[in-house]
């Protein structure tokens, strides 16, 4: 049976009227489920949408019932018109997608950032510095330049606003969430494992050995069983590592003896002797 859609304040609207616009949500999960919902009662909370013009509307929240609702074969479905900037619009969906119960950590990371950027009007890479800066002064270890600046003030703002969590713990435990190898940050983004195994992991560069761990992980180990497994890895390694340098002092040895230096361009030539003279005389 074709479902009906549930009119709030007597408005709907065909679906070829709406467009939905770019936003943070890449996943949409549940769709299957929530479109039978829809062929049984109809869309039950109504889009949030803004007009554009021509009698075209831009979706601004609900893209996921709207998604469903082409599913579930209806023909109109009903909406809420409201007044927004392109801006506004923007932001009101980037806060709407943090409030979701089923976004993963580093989703939550990338809508932050989003959110940040948008509302500062800076690029994602100089909110992250921005961020950066602030942790440095908080910890005393950089000269207070950014601290009590507008900016700085908007940050602390945004953070109370969204009562996720603070902004130092946001540098501190998400942040590097954004430099993980490929494989932890798509097992995180599938949601598979805890953001707190990512960053452990992450410890282990060997990439055959992070993915047997990162298996186990899968399996059921637990956080603490996995710090304690990462740290026999990285102990095992040390000795190797140690030896590393003398190796390679080697290498330099042989390669200087078979060097004919009369060879060597003129600017090459002193910029040895001269690297070589500086280290007999740390040596010396």
């Amino acid at each position: 049976m074709e479902g009906k859609p549930v009119q709030a304040g007597g408005k709907t609207l065909p679906l070829e009227a709406l467009v939905p616009s770019p936003q943070p949500r890449k996943r949409f999960e549940g769709l299957e489920a929530l479109a039978h919902s829809i062929r049984e009662k109809g869309v039950l909370q109504p889009l949030l949408v803004r007009p554009l013009g021509d009698g075209r509307y831009a979706i601004v929240a609900g893209e996921r019932r709207y998604r469903a609702a082409r599913m579930a074969g209806l023909s109109e479905v009903p909406v809420r018109v409201v007044e927004l900037s392109e801006k506004e619009a923007r932001l009101f969906a980037l806060v709407e997608n943090l409030q979701r119960e089923d976004l993963n950590p580093y989703e939550e990371t990338v809508g932050v950032l989003a959110l940040l950027s948008e509302d500062l009007g800076r690029s994602v890479e100089e909110v992250v510095g921005l961020l950066e800066r602030m942790r440095k002064e908080k910890r005393g270890v950089a000269a207070r330049n950014v601290a009590g600046s507008p900016e700085a003030r908007r940050v602390e703002e945004l953070f109370k606003a969204l009562g996720r969590m603070s902004w130092e713990s946001f540098v501190r435990h998400r942040l590097p969430l954004l430099s993980l190898p490929e494989d932890l940050r798509a097992t995180l983004e599938e949601g598979a494992i805890p953001y707190t195994a990512a960053l452990e992991l992450k410890k282990v560069k060997d990439e055959a050995l992070r993915k047997a761990l990162l298996e186990e992980v899968k399996a059921g180990l637990s956080l603490r069983e996995l710090k304690a497994r990462v740290r026999e890895v990285l102990v095992a390694r040390k000795p190797a590592l140690e030896k590393a340098p003398a190796a390679w002092y080697g290498d330099v040895i042989d390669a200087l003896k078979k060097t004919d230096f009369s060879a060597l361009p003129t600017e090459k030539r002193a910029r040895v002797e001269a690297l070589l003279a500086e280290l007999k005389e740390l040596l010396g």
